[in-house]
């Protein structure tokens, strides 16, 4: 990376996080006044008919990694709703660390509770790393394609990762991925190569009847590298969030936590129809 480059990534997280504490949160919300996510009383409307289930990522929870992306939602008149998932036994609020097999059960269950609660048909899934990963298991295994309108990905690690090289150490080191299969299973699924990403990328990446959407930073530091993310298929719309904004320099986790940008294409990508540009000043909207 060039080094200018490099003194500005502070910076511009900065101006990120700035201007998601200065910005009217009800610039575009509706005038009734609304209540926060997970209000299982919410009805979708004509405007946003289906209800969005937010998705954590590996050692996130339902509610740290959405205190942003979740409210921008709601104040744009979604149904927005989110899960816990992946828990192991003793450890308190560091989720996604479970089979990622059986967290997609446990999405399974709650999407049938959230269809029942708003009386919608289908819902849309919008994830952040393992968030924008397991429900692929899920669409594909677990027949919810057919409760699933849209699968939007904030840095999944769809063919796995490599952690900047760090995985392909772990041959060097007897019985380490042993280990890690052991204690963190969640992590192991998610090593470039493992078995649980080959069975689910076996076939092709995708599942008819769903459209996927992957926004991804190229200076994602977690999942690497960063075009793994991409899927193949139809209906698919890769985006590097760097052609919307070249200043932007969020990697892995501001991307899902605090980064404007990347949600304005999260709402473009649950209503295509009404899509808008998206821009550096999309902060702003």
């Amino acid at each position: 990376m060039l080094p200018w480059k490099r003194a500005l990534r502070p910076v511009a997280a900065l101006l990120l996080a700035v201007s998601v504490a200065l910005t009217p949160a009800v610039a575009n919300a509706d005038p009734a006044p609304r209540s926060g996510w997970n209000d299982y009383s919410c009805k979708p409307s004509t405007t946003h008919p289906r209800p969005v289930i937010l998705v954590h990522g590996t050692l996130g929870n339902s509610v740290d990694n959405w205190l942003a992306l979740a409210p921008y939602l709601v104040n744009r008149g979604y149904c927005v709703f989110s899960l816990d998932y992946g828990q192991l036994p003793g450890v308190p609020f560091f989720y996604g660390l479970g089979p990622i097999d059986k967290s997609a059960e446990q999405l399974d269950t709650y999407v049938d509770k959230v269809l029942s609660s708003t009386g919608a048909s289908k819902a849309d899934l919008v994830g952040h790393s393992q968030g924008g990963l397991m429900p692929r298991h899920y669409l594909k295994f677990l027949g919810g394609a057919d409760k699933v309108n849209a699968l939007i990905g904030l840095a999944p690690d769809n063919h796995g990762t490599t952690l900047n090289g760090l995985t392909k150490l772990l041959p060097f080191f007897p019985g380490a991925e042993d280990l890690i299969r052991a204690t963190t299973p969640g992590l192991a699924d998610q090593i470039a190569g493992s078995a649980f990403l080959t069975k689910l990328n076996a076939g092709g990446d995708t599942v008819p009847g769903v459209r996927y959407t992957v926004i991804a930073t190229r200076y994602d530091q977690v999942v690497t590298p960063y075009r793994s993310q991409y899927l193949t298929g139809p209906d698919v719309r890769n985006v590097l969030l760097q052609d919307l904004c070249a200043v932007d320099l969020s990697e892995h986790v501001a991307i899902g936590v605090f980064d404007r940008i990347a949600y304005h294409e999260v709402a473009n990508a649950l209503d295509p129809a009404h899509a808008t540009r998206t821009t550096c000043a999309s902060v702003f909207h």
